[in-house]
């Protein structure tokens, strides 16, 4: 069962590994990323982040979606950790169960706006974003599980 999609530009740090799993009871985190598969530093990174206790797996996106619809993540509470509004949309659109999305945080950048706090998006992440409110995926802002939820649907334009 799929418990939430995160999607934020450090992946795993220590307020995702210890807030947000212990808040949603999970025992499986899954980080899905194209280039963190191949990069050995970022995955040692990674592992040292890993709360103990949980199960943590590495995928690129594509290989994500096709462990989600075929079922081999069925058996975990699993937490869905991503880069970029992208990837989310990637995700939530080609695997079934994605039903709730949270922006934790994205780095401001030229191309961006602040969405939130600690959200920036740029024009081709807020389209994606409404599309997947339009279908009916529950997408939120905030940082930790304490923290004020915030429905995007309040933010977008």
């Amino acid at each position: 069962m799929i418990k939430l999609l995160r999607v934020d530009h450090r992946l795993l740090h220590g307020q995702v590994a210890v807030s947000w799993a212990r808040n949603l009871g999970i025992d499986c985190l899954l980080i899905a990323n194209d280039d963190v598969p191949n990069d050995e530093l970022r995955k040692s990174m990674i592992k040292m982040a890993k709360p103990q206790g949980i199960k943590l797996v590495i995928k690129n996106i594509e290989d994500s979606i096709q462990a989600i619809n075929n079922g081999k993540t069925d058996k975990y509470k699993l937490f869905i950790v991503v880069e970029s509004v992208e990837d989310a949309y990637r995700l939530a659109t080609g695997a079934k169960g994605i039903e709730q999305i949270n922006l934790g945080n994205l780095k401001k950048t030229e191309e961006t706006r602040s969405f939130s706090k600690l959200v920036n998006i740029t024009e081709h992440d807020e389209e994606m974003l409404k599309e997947l409110v339009r279908k009916g995926v529950e997408v939120e802002a905030r940082a930790v599980p304490g923290d004020k939820r915030v429905k995007i649907e309040s933010l977008l334009k």
